[in-house]
């Protein structure tokens, strides 16, 4: 039988795939290439995809996060996007190694939650204040895989600027 569980580590690991099928043929300058000042580069979409599920989901919905304050450092969340010339990324591969641990990470966490949890309510950042997003923690989950598509959005326009064939 399929529990909600499933369905959300499912939909977890789905958006993950498109993600990395979006970067699989990004190498060199692909990394660091910026549409305009301040904005994403897909370095930058990869640290943050990384610290945004470790946030969501470890921190807001288990309690306590997985990654590192170093690496949490190169990629606050609501911080500004700075260029790789601006501020020393760790390595891409570093940064997708840390992105896929976190990722299995999560899936292991989701799969194994207790469904009382998911329907605990989901607190902003202060930890008290109802959350403005989503109320309660399966929401706090569903949003994470809409976040990433989201970002997954960006890496596909990325992707064409730099002229990379259209994907589906």
């Amino acid at each position: 039988m399929t529990t909600i569980r499933d369905v959300l580590a499912q939909n977890l690991d789905d958006t993950r795939r498109w993600t990395l099928l979006l970067l699989a043929d990004f190498a060199g300058d692909d990394w660091s290439f910026a549409p305009g000042p301040g904005l994403a580069h897909a370095t930058w979409l990869c640290g943050h995809l990384a610290v945004s599920q470790d946030t969501l989901i470890h921190v807001r919905v288990l309690g306590k996060g997985v990654l590192g304050a170093d690496f949490r450092a190169h990629f606050p969340i609501g911080g500004d996007v700075l260029s790789t010339a601006q501020h020393r990324y760790p390595p891409i591969a570093e940064i997708r190694a840390v992105m896929d641990d976190v990722h299995a990470q999560s899936l292991a966490a989701v799969r194994a939650m207790d469904e009382a949890l998911l329907a605990q309510p989901a607190f902003a950042a202060d930890g008290k204040s109802p959350h403005p997003h989503y109320r309660d923690k399966l929401g706090v989950i569903q949003h994470t895989a809409r976040h990433e598509a989201f970002h997954g959005g960006q890496l596909a326009l990325l992707r064409r600027l730099r002229g990379k064939r259209f994907l589906r």
